[in-house]
């Protein structure tokens, strides 16, 4: 039995997640076109956006609940390549002059910042239709694996998100519509991610725990970044801090206080930790220990 393959409790679970960057770099490694594939242009950009040394929670979060349900790792391959090229056609559209504005991405120029606006309109396109093409290619299942993104990432989930934020009038009132934003532009993802290693491992019946799970993470990942955009500096985040504040963005810290914001994100924290318990997999150590560098993030 080898590593990947052994159960990962306890001490061993910091391990697991230690090795979990470098497999999900293989896998988009192996999914995403060279650079030297015409339009030259197009694909360097693309690979700039992919390859900027991302945490890749989000692949480790469909391997781990792919083994956890007592499958092997390879099985997660695919749907952990198509989940980060789809949260990364995300960020290249985020970063664009026309919704957040940012020329910092993971500590690099971003890529309308290297290319203009209409290639990294481009590379997020084909950054999402090769996240489809790869999902949509899996041996089994790779039509309800495309719907399970799809409704993550659409009107219904990261787009629709993405829209509530750009315009506070369109958003539910109080902390209700920022929580709202939240489940739509993160949370989905993460819930598609946690289900998604369920389907692969062919644990069907966990599918919406492990949805649940999911979400609920994501919920605490996106209130530990709010109070990180204020507590937070550029060389540790990878990004430009402030920004919530400078678009005048509704935020938990700004209705809550930075107390209140942190409480907010321990609610979370504790009903992530509930649905990994209704979950009982067979192995929960990859799945908490992401739930523990969410609590412990800095960047």
């Amino acid at each position: 039995m080898s590593a990947n393959d052994a159960a990962v409790t306890g001490r061993d679970a910091a391990g697991w997640l230690g090795s979990i960057t470098a497999w999900a770099d293989a896998q988009l490694e192996r999914f995403t076109p060279p650079a030297v594939t015409r339009p030259e242009r197009l694909h360097t950009a693309m690979r700039h956006a992919v390859f900027a040394g991302g945490k890749r929670l989000r692949p480790a979060l469909v391997a781990a609940l792919c083994e956890g349900c007592g499958a092997e790792r390879a099985a997660a391959e695919r749907p952990a390549a198509a989940v980060e090229l789809a949260h990364t056609y995300s960020l290249v559209h985020d970063d664009l002059p026309a919704m957040d504005d940012d020329a910092l991405r993971r500590g690099r120029p971003t890529v309308h910042v290297l290319w203009g606006d209409a290639t990294a309109i481009l590379v997020g396109d084909a950054l999402q239709a090769l996240a489809f093409e790869v999902l949509g290619d899996l041996e089994r299942d790779g039509g309800a694996a495309v719907a399970i993104l799809a409704r993550a990432i659409g009107a219904a989930g990261m787009v629709g998100g993405q829209e509530l934020d750009l315009d506070p009038a369109l958003r539910l009132p109080g902390v209700e519509g920022i929580v709202d934003v939240h489940a739509r532009k993160t949370a989905a993802l993460f819930g598609a991610c946690a289900e998604l290693g369920a389907l692969v491992a062919g644990a069907s019946d966990q599918r919406p725990t492990a949805r649940r799970f999911g979400v609920e993470l994501g919920l605490a990942f996106q209130a530990v970044d709010d109070v990180l955009d204020v507590t937070g500096d550029s060389a540790s985040l990878g990004k430009t801090p402030g920004k919530d504040a400078a678009h005048e963005r509704d935020t938990l810290v700004g209705r809550l206080g930075l107390d209140g914001a942190r409480r907010c994100a321990d609610e979370r924290i504790e009903a992530a930790r509930s649905a990994l318990a209704d979950l009982a997999l067979t192995d929960p150590g990859p799945a908490a220990a992401i739930l523990e560098r969410v609590v412990r993030r800095s960047s």
